[in-house]
C-alpha cells in the first residue's frame, strides 16, 4: 500500500507531506508527487509515533462479557494506539507459554494494533511462587513485561527473586504498588474526605512503602524496575531519588489520576472507583510535575472494562476500573499540552517513545523519519468532543468522561502503513 499524506505538522511543526510504502515512512518533504498513492489531507492535522500502552486489560480469554482483545484493539486503534501491552489477570491467568500465545495470536487476528501479553509474575497471581517466566520469555509471544497487577507482589524475597530472574531475560517487572495490609477493605483515598463519607480508606503510604522497597531491591539487584498507575506526591519523590540514585526504575501514570480527584466519591457513583484509588488535587498537581520533568516516565491507559453487572452497583460492592482507551490522548492534552507542561515531542516521548523503549518494542516508538515503521496517527487538536460512554468502541461502558468536553480527535491512525482508523472511524 503507498499512501500520501499532505500538509501535515509532524511533532506541531512545519507543515510536509509523508509518503508511506511497504509499511516504512519512505520520503517526507513538500510538495511530493501523489503518483499512484492513495492521498491523506493532513491539513491541520498534528502526526506523532503511534502511541504504546503499557497497562491494558483485554480481558479474554474468562470476560469475554467485558471485552475481548478485538473490542479492545478497535478502541486503542481509535485513541491513536498502535501497540498495547494485555495484563495477565485474565480466566485462565496469563502465567503460562500457552495461554500467552493464544492472547497474543488473538491480537495478530484481530490486526488492529500490536497486541503484547504481559506474563504473570506468580502462578496465578497468588504470590507464592513465579510463574513461568523463562518460558513466556521465549514463546512466540516474546514477553518482556511480568506483572501480578491487580495484586501485588507483597514477599519481598518473592520480588527479588522475580527481578533476578527477569534481569537475565531483559525484561521488567512492572508492580502494583500497594501493601495488603494497609489496604483490607479500602474504597478510596484515606483522608478527610473518606471519613466524612463514611468509606474505609486507601492510604498514600501503602502505594509508596512498596515502591520505597522494590527501588531498593531494584537497585541491589540491579535490575528494571516499573512502577504501575502511580498515585501520590509521595510516590514521585521516592521515584525521583531512586533515579537520582541510578537505580533502574520507571513509572507510569494514568489518564484518570492526572485529571480526576477523590471529590468525585462524593456522587457515590461507582464509576469513579479504581485501585488505586482517585487522589487529592495536590497529588493530580504533583502527578503534572512529575510527568512533565520526566520523573514519571509514562502515560499508561489502565484500560479496565466491566460489565454492567460488576460495575452498576452500590459502591462497596462495585468492582474497580475504568475505560482510558479512547479518551488518554486527549486528556493528556488537556492537563499537559494545553497547560504548556508538554509540547507535542513531549507527549510523543510518554506516551510512544519511553512505553515502547520499557517494554522492548523495537518497532514502535521511533521517530516520524524517513526508513522508519510507519506506525503514526494524526490528530486534530482544535475538535472538541462530548464524551457517550454508549458510542465507545469498548465492549463495556464504565466511563469516568461521561458528558465531559475534551479536546482533539484522532484522525487516523497507521499500523505499519496499514490504516486502523480513518475519518476517525475504525477500519475493521
Amino acid at each position: 500500500m503507498s499512501l500520501l499524506i499532505t500538509n501535515v505538522r509532524p511533532y506541531g511543526e512545519d507543515a510536509v507531506d509523508i509518503r508511506i510504502a511497504d509499511g516504512v515512512i519512505a520520503e517526507i518533504g513538500t510538495g511530493l508527487d501523489a503518483g499512484d498513492a492513495d492521498v491523506v489531507d493532513g491539513t491541520g492535522l498534528v502526526a506523532l509515533p503511534g502511541l504504546v500502552d503499557l497497562h491494558t486489560h483485554l480481558r479474554e480469554p474468562g470476560r469475554e462479557d467485558a471485552e475481548t482483545v478485538e473490542t479492545g484493539s478497535r478502541a486503542a486503534a481509535l485513541g491513536g494506539f498502535t501497540a498495547v501491552h494485555a495484563m495477565a489477570n485474565t480466566d485462565p491467568v496469563a502465567d503460562t507459554a500457552g495461554v500467552v500465545e493464544q492472547v497474543w495470536r488473538l491480537g495478530q487476528q484481530a490486526g488492529l494494533v500490536d497486541v503484547v501479553p504481559v506474563g504473570a509474575v506468580t502462578v496465578g497471581l497468588r504470590g507464592e511462587r513465579l510463574a513461568e517466566l523463562g518460558a513466556m520469555a521465549d514463546s512466540a509471544a516474546r514477553v518482556r513485561v511480568f506483572s501480578d497487577d491487580g495484586h501485588c507482589v507483597a514477599d519481598p524475597a518473592l520480588m527479588r527473586r522475580a527481578l533476578e530472574y527477569v534481569k537475565a531475560l531483559d525484561g521488567v517487572v512492572a508492580q502494583h504498588a500497594e501493601e495488603p495490609r494497609l489496604t483490607v477493605g479500602a474504597q478510596m483515598n484515606e483522608g478527610d474526605r473518606s471519613a466524612r463519607l463514611g468509606l474505609t480508606g486507601w492510604p498514600a503510604a501503602a502505594e509508596e512503602a512498596v515502591i520505597a522497597r522494590d527501588v531498593l531491591l531494584a537497585g541491589h539487584v540491579g535490575a528494571r524496575l516499573h512502577v504501575c498507575h502511580v498515585s501520590t506526591a509521595g510516590s514521585v519523590e521516592i521515584l525521583r531519588w531512586a533515579k537520582s540514585r541510578g537505580v533502574q526504575v520507571t513509572a507510569e501514570v494514568t489518564p484518570h489520576h492526572l485529571l480526576l480527584t477523590d471529590a468525585l466519591a462524593e456522587t457515590y457513583d461507582p464509576v469513579y472507583k479504581v485501585n488505586p484509588p482517585l487522589r487529592t488535587d495536590a497529588d493530580v498537581q504533583a502527578l503534572r510535575a512529575g510527568l512533565a520533568d520526566g520523573t514519571i516516565d509514562a502515560v499508561a491507559t489502565d484500560h479496565a472494562p466491566h460489565a454492567v453487572e460488576d460495575k452498576e452497583s452500590e459502591w462497596a460492592a462495585a468492582r474497580p476500573g475504568m475505560l482510558g482507551l479512547e479518551q488518554a490522548l486527549a486528556i493528556v492534552v488537556q492537563t499537559m499540552v494545553e497547560p504548556g507542561l508538554l509540547d507535542w515531542r513531549g507527549v510523543a516521548d510518554r506516551m510512544s517513545v519511553r512505553p515502547a523503549g520499557i517494554g522492548r518494542l523495537d518497532s514502535h516508538g521511533r521517530p516520524l523519519a524517513v526508513g522508519e515503521p510507519a506506525n503514526l496517527l494524526l490528530l486534530d487538536p482544535t475538535h472538541r468532543a462530548t464524551v457517550d460512554p454508549a458510542a465507545l468502541a469498548s465492549r463495556s461502558r464504565n466511563s469516568p468522561y461521561a458528558g465531559r468536553e475534551l479536546p482533539g480527535r484522532v484522525v487516523a491512525t497507521f499500523l505499519r502503513g496499514v490504516p486502523t482508523v480513518l475519518d476517525g472511524k475504525a477500519q475493521k
